[in-house]
């Protein structure tokens, strides 16, 4: 379906400014009242359950609630599961994936959005209130100062969503559906339409990953080799 929602105007820049200011607000906040992390982050966690809700209730009342295209098994889905779980009670190993499912996965959804009804619609603004939260969380968690990727989170996280995809895999080979595209490029445009045909998108897929996941490593361990020159030349 087409959508009136153009690519990078004014409302998707108003749309990703949003998503970068809100967690840059909260972690400021948090420095100024250290006290408040608890309530922020259990505050974000609610806004995240009450919009999923609001969600799947809608399907439910449209009638699209169904086995298996209903299903929540997007890559997303799982993103949004891991960060609720993250902001509820803080886990590194939870954290580890979700930092780079959020970063690498749901960004690139918001920055490619595959709408199928016109903005502002109840689905659309759901779509980017739910990839928005899912991002602005994790960027508040490691901004504020509650968590960062440790030490091999990348190669942990990349062995996650592989496992995570097989299992998709087989779901759509069985029930002939195509989450998280792995049977079919989505109808919009997107980044995948530049990695080549099916099945070879999905391998280009994986090695843009594995790069997008060692960048997003890349200001921690710049930070890690600066603490350690620190820690060696007070030692000296």
């Amino acid at each position: 379906m087409q959508t009136n929602f153009h690519l990078f105007g004014p409302v998707h820049l108003g749309i990703l400014a949003s998503v970068l200011l809100l967690p840059a607000i909260l972690a400021a906040s948090q420095r100024k009242f250290p006290s408040a992390a608890r309530s922020l982050r259990l505050g974000i966690a609610s806004l995240l359950i009450a919009d999923t809700v609001l969600w799947y209730a809608d399907l439910a009342h449209q009638g699209q609630l169904r086995f298996p295209d209903g299903m929540p098994l997007e890559l997303c889905d799982a993103t949004l599961l891991l960060t609720i779980v993250t902001l509820l009670k803080p886990s590194p190993a939870i954290f580890d994936v979700a930092y780079y499912t959020a970063l690498a996965g749901a960004s690139m959804a918001l920055l490619t959005p595959n709408l199928w009804e016109p903005f502002p619609s109840l689905s659309t603004v759901q779509f980017f209130m739910d990839h928005g939260l899912v991002v602005a969380s994790i960027l508040y968690l490691v901004w504020s100062g509650q968590a960062r990727p440790r030490p091999g989170s990348v190669f942990r996280a990349l062995i996650a969503v592989n496992i995570y995809a097989a299992f998709v895999g087989a779901f759509d080979f069985v029930f002939k559906t195509d989450f998280m595209y792995l049977r079919a490029k989505p109808a919009n445009a997107s980044l995948l339409d530049i990695l080549g045909p099916w099945p070879w998108y999905i391998a280009s897929a994986e090695a843009v990953a594995f790069v997008l996941f060692l960048l997003l490593y890349l200001p921690f361990q710049i930070s890690a080799g600066r603490v350690t020159r620190s820690a060696s030349n007070a030692r000296d």
